[in-house]
C-alpha cells in the first residue's frame, strides 16, 4: 500500500509508491541480483520490439529505443506497480501512425506530452479506479482492430512492395497495397517467412533465449546471405539515416538520447513545428485517446501482474508515473509509452522483485544503442514485419473475439463489432468515443428496464389503507434514463383517490432528473387536491428532495420511514379533510 498526504480530506497519491513500498519491505542483495537478471532478459527482448514498434508507428527505430530507455526508467521510478515494464506498445500504433502522417514526428511528441499531462491529472484526481468501468467488449473490439491494422501496415515490408506510402486511411492503404502487388520481392518474402517460422517454432523449444531475438537473428543471417549473393534486401541501415552535431550515418545513431524540445522536431512537411492554438486543438483529440488507452493498458497490466505475484498496485500512482514518463520522454526524442503486458509477464517469470528490474532493462537498451547500433542496422525490414505480425496476432485475441461473438448478448456483440469496425476503418479516437458512448447507452437502457412502478392493493407489511388512498411501489434506481418512465404511471390517478403513498424503500438512488420529475408530480397532484406521502427514503435522499424544494407540508406532502406510519398519517389527513368538508357543508 502506498503512503499518501492527507490535507482537508484529500488523499494525495504518492509518486513512486511501488519503489517506496519495496524499499520498506527490505531490499536485499539477493533481490537486487534477481532484478538485474530479469532486467537483462527484458532489455534483450525490448530492443527488437522497440525498433519494430517505432517503425510501425512511422518514425525511425531509434525513437522507440529512446522510449524504452527514458520512459521505461522514469515510469518505473515514479509509478505504482512493482513489475510493469513500460515502453512503446502495439496498442498505440493505430493512434500514433495518423498523427505522424498528419503532423510529423514533432506533432507526435507534442501529443505525447499533452497525453502525459492528462494522465497526471487523472492520477491526482484519483480516477485510477474509474478505468475498470470501461466495458470488456469495447477493449476487445479496439484491441482486435488494432491487431488487424498493425498487420496491414506491415504487408509492404513483408512482401517487399515498392512505391507504397501508407496513410491514415485503411481502405486507401488496402488499395495502395493491391496496386503495388506486382512489385513484390521473393527475397523479402523469403526473409519474412523464415523469420515468421522461427518466431512460431522457437517458443515450443522452451529455451531461455527470447524468440524475438532469435527470430531477428535468423532473419538477419538470411538477409546477409542474400546480400552476399547479390540480392538486395531492405534493412534498417538502408531505410533510415541520421544526422547529429555535424555527424551523419545510416541506421541507428550510436548515441544516448539527448535533450531536445519536442517542437524542434520536424512536422509533416519536414520543417520544425510552429506551436499555435490550431495545432494544440488538432492534437487534443488524439492526446485524449492516447491518455485513455495508456491508462487502460497500464492498469490492466498492473492488475495482471498483481494476480501473478499476489501483490497490490496503486492505480493513481501508476497513472501519475505513466504521465510523468510521457511528459519527460518527448524531450529526449521518445514516443508514447505505456506498460506492456508481454514484457511485464516475462519480467515476473524472470524473477523480478521491484521496479529496479525495469530500470536495468532501460540501461540494457541504452547499452545496445551505444555499443551495437551498427549491428542493429543490419536487421531486415521484412524480419521486423514478421515480428509485428506475431505481435498483432497476440494482441487481436482472436479466440476471445470469436468466443464473445458466439456467447455474448446481442448488445455486447454489437458494441464489439462496432468498436472493431471503427478502429479498422477510421481510427482509435472515434472507436473509443463511440464504443464507450454506446456501451454507456446500453447500460442506461438496461438499468432503466430494472426500474418500474406498480399499484399495490394490499401491502406486504399487512397495513390496510382506506379506499381513498392509492399505494404505489417504486423499485430500482431513479435516474435520468428511468425517472420519467417510472413516474408516468402515477400521473393517471383513479377518481376518488385523495392521497398517494409512494413506497420507495427499494429505490437505491435518485438524481436531479428524478427530483425534478417528483416535484412536477407533486405539483400536479396538488392541483388535484391529492396529497403525497413518501415512504422509506434514506436520510440522504430525504435531504436531497428537501434541498430541491420538495418540502413537508401538513396534509399535502410528508416523508415517513415505514408503511405503518404512512397508514396512520393518511387516516389523519383524511380525517382533517372530512372535518373541513363538514365545516363547509354546515356553512352553506
Amino acid at each position: 500500500m502506498s503512503r499518501a498526504h492527507r490535507s482537508s480530506g484529500y488523499v494525495f497519491p504518492l509518486p513512486g509508491s511501488a519503489l517506496v513500498s519495496t524499499w520498506r519491505e527490505g531490499y536485499t542483495l539477493a533481490k537486487l541480483k534477481r532484478d538485474v537478471m530479469a532486467g537483462l532478459t527484458i532489455g534483450v527482448v525490448a530492443v527488437p520490439l522497440s525498433m519494430a514498434l517505432a517503425i510501425a508507428t512511422g518514425v525511425p527505430p531509434q525513437h522507440g529505443l529512446y522510449t524504452a530507455i527514458v520512459a521505461g526508467a522514469v515510469i518505473a521510478l515514479t509509478g505504482g506497480s512493482r513489475f510493469n515494464i513500460s515502453g512503446p506498445t502495439a496498442a498505440f500504433v493505430v493512434i500514433l501512425f495518423p498523427i505522424v502522417a498528419n503532423h510529423g514526428l514533432g506533432g507526435l511528441l507534442i501529443a505525447t506530452l499533452m497525453a502525459g499531462a492528462i494522465l497526471v491529472a487523472l492520477g491526482l484526481s484519483r480516477l485510477g479506479s474509474l478505468i475498470q468501468y470501461v466495458p470488456y467488449p469495447v477493449i476487445l473490439g479496439f484491441t482486435a482492430g488494432i491487431g488487424v491494422v498493425i498487420a496491414l501496415l506491415q504487408l509492404p515490408d513483408f512482401l517487399g512492395l515498392s512505391g507504397v506510402e501508407l496513410g491514415d486511411s485503411t481502405l486507401q492503404n488496402l488499395m495502395l497495397i493491391g496496386q503495388a502487388l506486382p512489385t513484390l520481392s521473393p527475397a523479402e518474402i523469403s526473409v519474412g517467412l523464415i523469420t515468421l517460422a522461427t518466431l512460431l517454432i522457437w517458443p515450443r523449444l522452451n529455451t531461455p533465449v527470447p524468440a524475438p531475438l532469435v527470430g531477428l537473428a535468423v532473419g538477419t543471417v538470411v538477409a546477409a546471405l542474400l546480400l552476399m549473393s547479390g540480392v538486395e534486401v531492405d534493412t534498417i541501415a538502408s531505410r533510415f539515416s541520421w544526422e547529429f552535431e555535424g555527424e551523419s550515418g545510416s541506421g541507428i545513431p550510436p548515441f544516448a538520447p539527448s535533450f531536445t524540445a519536442p517542437w524542434h522536431f520536424p512536422g509533416a512537411d519536414g520543417t520544425p513545428l510552429e506551436i499555435n492554438f490550431a495545432l494544440i486543438q488538432a492534437l487534443l483529440g488524439p492526446a485524449l485517446a492516447i491518455a485513455l488507452l495508456a491508462a487502460i493498458e497500464s492498469l490492466l497490466c498492473a492488475v495482471v501482474a498483481d494476480g501473478l505475484t499476489r501483490t497490490r498496485h496503486d492505480p493513481n500512482a501508476e497513472l501519475i508515473g505513466q504521465g510523468l514518463g510521457n511528459m519527460v520522454v518527448p524531450f529526449f526524442g521518445g514516443i508514447t509509452a505505456t506498460a506492456a503486458l508481454a514484457r511485464t509477464a516475462t519480467n515476473i517469470k524472470s524473477g523480478a522483485c521491484s521496479p529496479v528490474a525495469a530500470v536495468v532493462h532501460s540501461l540494457v537498451v541504452l547499452l545496445a544503442v551505444v555499443a551495437l547500433a551498427g549491428v542493429l542496422g543490419y536487421v531486415p525490414m521484412a524480419a521486423l514485419a514478421a515480428l509485428l505480425f506475431i505481435i498483432a496476432w497476440n494482441m487481436s485475441e482472436a479466440r476471445h473475439f470469436v468466443h464473445t461473438l458466439k456467447s455474448a448478448p446481442v448488445s455486447d456483440v454489437s458494441v464489439l463489432v462496432i468498436c472493431f469496425a471503427l478502429t479498422v476503418i477510421f481510427d482509435m479516437v472515434i472507436a473509443v468515443a463511440v464504443g464507450i458512448g454506446l456501451a454507456a447507452a446500453l447500460f442506461i437502457r438496461r438499468m432503466a428496464q430494472l426500474t418500474h412502478t406498480q399499484r399495490l392493493d394490499t401491502p406486504d407489511s399487512g397495513q390496510h389503507f382506506p379506499a381513498e388512498v392509492a399505494l404505489y411501489k417504486i423499485s430500482g434506481p431513479l435516474f435520468f434514463g428511468a425517472a420519467e418512465k417510472a413516474i408516468a404511471t402515477l400521473r393517471v390517478i383513479d377518481h376518488g383517490v385523495r392521497i398517494v403513498v409512494l413506497d420507495m424503500r427499494d429505490v437505491p438512488s435518485l438524481d436531479t432528473t428524478a427530483m425534478v420529475a417528483l416535484d412536477s408530480l407533486r405539483r400536479e397532484l396538488g392541483e388535484q387536491d391529492v396529497g403525497v406521502i413518501f415512504v422509506g427514503l434514506p436520510p440522504r435522499m430525504a435531504l436531497k428532495i428537501k434541498r430541491a424544494g420538495i418540502k413537508r407540508e401538513a396534509g399535502k406532502l410528508a416523508v415517513v420511514s415505514n408503511l405503518a406510519h404512512a397508514e396512520r398519517m393518511s387516516r389523519r389527513w383524511l380525517g382533517w379533510r372530512d372535518q373541513d368538508s363538514s365545516k363547509v357543508t354546515a356553512g352553506t
